[in-house]
């Protein structure tokens, strides 16, 4: 793995830590508002980086079956949603959890789920990271540099509020500050970790990329419409959240066509 690789797989990580380490600088809870504008800007990423950083590569790339070229994108992308659907029905949901739970435990609870809903929303993160980064080392001419890049930017983008979101409420339960940054940072290890493990079983992965790809993209696309859209469209001054996720969508869509 050279420098370039291994730098991109870390930028993920980088924007959880970076969003964790709110807590060593803010005294109170992120405000309803910012959350929704930060949940609505981290939709509207996710939402353009599956599209042109994992569909569209991956429809490239299935170029040879013609008129089934859409096949293994909608396969994959299949898969993605079903593996995510398992997850959740593996983990109880967080907030049908948070809206039956009261008082001090069920804020524990609530804070402990959120930990294992956004870190194991990573793995997938961290898988798309490495899978556009093993289609670069291998050569393939649909997938740049620039645009694995862009993928890794645009996901660190949308990890700072999750890192925020995490270590603030770990704080206010009575954690200390350190302690909350490292669990907000350990949340976001497994990206870099599955990135780096997808990229060594590339060998395996590259004759089946396109529905690598659009799996990585099916993931993505559930956790936007299960958890964030909800979260930005729920209570009052819900515009604020459909305005930041097209500021998102169109600066993702800016980004991975200028660097691809």
């Amino acid at each position: 793995m050279n420098m370039t690789v291994i730098f991109g797989i870390l930028i993920p990580f980088a924007g959880t830590a970076l969003g964790s380490a709110c807590v060593l600088f803010m005294k109170n809870e992120l405000g309803d508002k910012v959350q929704r504008a930060l949940t609505g800007f981290a939709s509207g990423v996710m939402v353009a980086a599956s599209i042109w950083s994992l569909i569209i590569p991956a429809m490239e790339q299935s170029e040879g079956l013609g008129s089934l070229s859409f096949l293994p994108a909608c396969v994959g992308f299949w898969l993605g949603i079903l593996f995510l659907l398992l997850l959740d029905s593996i983990i109880p949901h967080l907030h049908m959890n948070a809206q039956k739970a009261e008082g001090p435990k069920a804020d524990f609870k609530k804070t402990t789920m959120m930990v294992l809903a956004v870190t194991l929303h990573n793995i997938p993160e961290g898988m798309a990271v490495g899978v556009v980064y093993a289609g670069f080392i291998s050569g393939n001419t649909t997938i740049t540099a620039g645009g694995a890049l862009a993928l890794a930017l645009g996901i660190a983008i949308q990890n700072f509020p999750e890192g925020a979101i995490i270590s603030m409420p770990l704080r206010a339960e009575g954690r200390s500050k350190s302690k909350a940054f490292m669990d907000g940072v350990l949340s976001g290890a497994v990206e870099p970790i599955g990135a780096a493990l997808t990229i060594i079983a590339a060998g395996f992965i590259i004759p089946a990329m396109p529905y690598f790809l659009s799996f990585a993209a099916g993931a993505m696309m559930y956790v936007v419409v299960e958890e964030l859209i909800p979260e930005m469209s729920s209570g009052e001054h819900s515009n604020i959240g459909v305005i930041m996720f097209t500021v998102g969508f169109t600066l993702m869509m800016a980004l991975d066509v200028a660097l691809g």
